[in-house]
């Protein structure tokens, strides 16, 4: 009995001496990163749908109707303004014209002949031998013998341009598109299809369009009273090819459309590429990127925002080193940055890193960002 109770006694003393377990503590304040936010200018880039066209693109079509005996050129071919590209079966062309001559040949001695006349009876009639209403019938028949002349003469010259038109030459200098008839084929002015396409590309159109908004804002970036000085002043433009590379030459804003398409509510600009080694072609695609300097701009870096409900959070730092959920309004992006029109203003600190962990009221330990990271928001 008494070696338990001495038992009892040993296990009470030695639980009594044991440390004690000490009460759980709150876990320390995160540090993080903290930028104070400032105000710049920065650059954003907005990209739209073009398409591209010659500076000409010219409809080759028969002005004579006929059998297309040569084709001169190839499809994709360069041709030089004034060199022959068709040529149409000329011989009833020729028949008309030699037929004309003839006419305005014998026209010609009609007057010859008109003339004779007059020359015989104008003594007589001085002399009284004839009276002088022969004389009279014999002018008004020269008179009519020389009106035949020209009409016979605007004949021949129907014929000479309808010979002409037997040969189609290029109207200017370009590059020849697929050939829809081919040697052999009956063509005619009233054909549904050109015969091909010709192109002009040592300089290419590329249109595309903005919507109102976007042109508004295009419009409010660069001075000038009306659109014409506003043209003046706009920066150089970059196409973007289909493969998304950029294709070498800027090229310049040079027409705005005088009205907005009713059906699409958008408005057609039209930017003048060079094209001297004729890379582009009539009917490519591709984008126009134009730059939009924002001035007075709110730069906070992506990493530093949280999606949340279809808005972008920021988290900013208060009294007490308290964060507070900040909803902020985005007008752009520029690389890894937004540009912010409200929410947040110059001076004010937000979190730049590790946001999705915070929640409302948390306590941080604010670090000072490092200066590559205050760039990101001071740019």
């Amino acid at each position: 009995m008494k070696q338990i109770i001495l038992g009892l006694i040993t296990i009470t003393l030695l639980y009594s001496c044991s440390p004690k377990p000490q009460a759980g503590g709150a876990p320390p304040a995160p540090s993080l990163p903290v930028a104070t936010i400032t105000v710049g200018t920065d650059t954003t880039y907005q990209e739209y749908p073009a398409s591209i066209e010659g500076t000409v693109n010219v409809e080759i079509r028969p002005q004579v109707s006929g059998s297309l005996d040569k084709v001169f050129v190839d499809e994709g071919a360069y041709v030089s303004e004034g060199q022959p590209i068709f040529k149409i079966n000329d011989l009833p062309y020729r028949a008309a014209l030699n037929n004309a001559l003839a006419s305005m040949h014998a026209a010609e001695a009609s007057v010859a002949n008109a003339q004779l006349e007059i020359d015989k009876l104008t003594p007589l009639v001085q002399n009284k031998v004839v009276s002088d209403y022969q004389l009279k019938t014999a002018r008004a028949a020269y008179d009519v013998a020389k009106a035949n002349v020209e009409q016979t003469k605007a004949v021949v010259a129907t014929a000479q341009i309808n010979l002409g038109y037997t040969t189609i030459k290029a109207p200017v200098s370009g590059y020849i598109g697929r050939l829809i008839k081919k040697q052999g084929s009956l063509v005619a002015p009233t054909d549904v299809d050109a015969l091909t396409l010709l192109s002009d590309v040592h300089n290419v159109h590329v249109y595309f369009s903005l919507g109102e908004k976007d042109f508004i804002d295009f419009k409010e970036q660069y001075p000038g009273e009306t659109l014409k000085d506003k043209l003046k002043s706009l920066p150089p433009v970059t196409l973007l090819l289909a493969d998304a590379s950029s294709y070498a030459q800027e090229g310049k804003i040079d027409m705005i459309d005088g009205q907005f398409d009713k059906t699409t509510g958008a408005i057609t600009l039209r930017a003048n590429f060079p094209n001297a080694q004729g890379l582009l072609r009539s009917g490519n695609t591709g984008k126009v990127r134009l730059s939009l300097v924002h001035k007075d701009a709110l730069l906070v870096p992506e990493s530093a925002t949280v999606d949340m409900q279809d808005k972008v959070f920021v988290f900013a730092v208060g009294d007490s080193s308290k964060v507070k959920k900040q909803a902020i309004t985005i007008v752009g992006k520029s690389g890894d940055n937004y540009l912010v029109k409200d929410g947040i203003k110059v001076g004010d600190q937000i979190v730049l890193s590790g946001v999705d962990k915070l929640q409302e009221g948390m306590v941080i330990q604010p670090q000072k960002a490092t200066d590559k990271a205050v760039a990101t928001v001071t740019k």
